[in-house]
């Protein structure tokens, strides 16, 4: 059951995504007097399709992994002398630029409604008070302490543990300063200060950003009480069960949730006694640990347990409030620094600044959906929106076969005052989808070794 969800929710967002990126083609072309003989979601065999009074073909194809709208083109077939002025390759060239930039354009505007009903909702976000400081570590070297609040970084405000996250993600496999801004709770004082990058986090598949600055934010202590049981793991043959608290592991005792993760980790294939409370009684249990072994050769024990996290004191949770005028600009904001933050990992990724096997594909895409809408409406729509951000950058890089690749030949179409030659463009295509076509396999190369 929670395999055909995680099937039916992925296909349904991309689905979404396709839709909004071909519309965005499909409505500039008819705006442009271009015939579209064909609207397509997915690929490969037609399950439904219908027609308008214009003579397009609407179809639901039995590939949903993407979409197309095919247009009247004499590049693609004999085209009746009646309909020349409606074929693409007739119209001028800043037409042409149009109906290509549309489709990206359509899933930044997706991106940008999407934070406008977001803001208008309300936004709420934990305030990102540091709780321990690692001695030596580059927050220590900084002088941050416990129990400050970090305000800004490189003079950005970071209200929440997500603007935080979202400008340290930004500067992740960056060499240099890093600037702190910070302040004590109840005070108006910032005190400033900076720290020092190398090369920072670049190799890590997850980097573990606030690790990596070696500090943790304040939570409330967390107990090891059970909240779910992985099936078929360790745990489930030993029989725990949701609700249940680790009193005991060979007679240690069990205070905090981390306190149980690390004796687990630190056991692989060991056995270990337990001591619980269930329904306030005493049970006993044994459970050995599976072994994993990362990608750093390191081998630590995992028994398939969630744990049951408390709720965050009201004074550390920060609520946002927006009239509609100002959740438009901050949509806009928003997606804005999305698509530069894109940018930045591509650039980064390239220069080999940010690992490789960060790329996702189709797998940790469906993941990551299923998550988010277990997690609520709110967090899916983010999630969505994000997506479509992805995807209108994406398509807008100058590689032949995406939409970027056509924008660049009919660019220099406009600067030259003639098309480039057929021959350049095919073999750009054939570039562009060798390119892509290794970008994808080894998304999917990714996916396939995080499970």
């Amino acid at each position: 059951m929670d395999l055909m969800y995680t099937i039916v929710l992925t296909l349904g967002t991309l689905a979404v995504l396709v839709a909004v990126h071909e519309y965005g083609h499909f409505w500039v072309a008819r705006r442009c007097g271009v015939k579209v003989l064909r609207f397509s979601i997915g690929f490969g065999k037609s399950l439904y399709r219908w027609h308008d009074k214009q003579g397009t073909e609407y179809v639901i194809a039995a590939i949903p992994l993407g979409g197309y709208v095919k247009m009247l083109d004499e590049r693609e077939g004999d085209v009746p002398a009646a309909e020349l002025e409606q074929a693409f390759n007739r119209k001028p060239v800043l037409q042409r630029i149009a109906v290509v930039v549309a489709g990206p354009l359509a899933n930044l505007v997706l991106a940008v409604v999407a934070y406008w009903f977001l803001f208008m909702a309300g936004e709420t976000g934990y305030v990102p008070l540091i709780g321990e400081v690692e001695a030596g570590s580059i927050a220590d070297v900084a002088g941050l302490e416990a129990g400050q609040e970090i305000v800004a970084v490189d003079g950005t405000k970071t209200p929440t543990w997500q603007a935080l996250s979202f400008r340290l993600l930004d500067r992740i496999g960056d060499t240099g300063t890093i600037k702190f801004s910070v302040q004590y709770p109840n005070s108006d004082v910032v005190y400033e200060s900076e720290g020092v990058l190398h090369t920072w986090l670049s190799k890590q598949e997850q980097p573990d950003l606030f690790g990596g600055l070696g500090l943790t934010l304040y939570t409330p202590e967390v107990p090891p009480v059970v909240e779910e049981v992985v099936a078929g793991s360790p745990a489930a043959a030993a029989g725990l069960q949701s609700g249940d608290q680790v009193l005991r592991a060979d007679d240690t005792p069990m205070r905090l949730w981390m306190q149980w993760v690390e004796y687990v980790r630190a056991r692989p294939g060991q056995s270990i006694a337990l001591e619980l409370q269930r329904d306030g009684e005493l049970v006993q249990a044994t459970v050995v640990p599976e072994a994993i072994t990362d990608d750093a050769g390191e081998t630590f024990g995992r028994v398939g347990v969630a744990v049951a996290f408390p709720e965050m004191p009201p004074e550390l949770v920060r609520k946002f409030q927006r009239g509609p005028l100002e959740s438009l600009g901050a949509s806009f904001t928003r997606t804005g620094e999305l698509m530069a933050f894109t940018l930045n990992s591509i650039k980064k990724m390239v220069m080999g600044l940010i690992s490789p096997k960060n790329l996702s594909g189709p797998i940790t895409i469906a993941k990551v959906a299923t998550a988010s809408a277990k997690s609520g409406l709110e967090s899916y729509i983010s999630f969505l929106a994000l997506l479509s951000v992805s995807l209108g950058v994406l398509n807008l890089l100058p590689i032949p076969v995406l939409d970027g690749g056509h924008l660049l030949f009919y660019t220099v179409e406009l600067l030259a005052g003639r098309p480039v030659p057929e021959k350049i463009q095919a073999l750009g295509y054939q570039v562009g989808l060798f390119m892509v076509l290794g970008i994808m396999m080894l998304a999917l190369y990714n996916d396939f070794a995080r499970l």
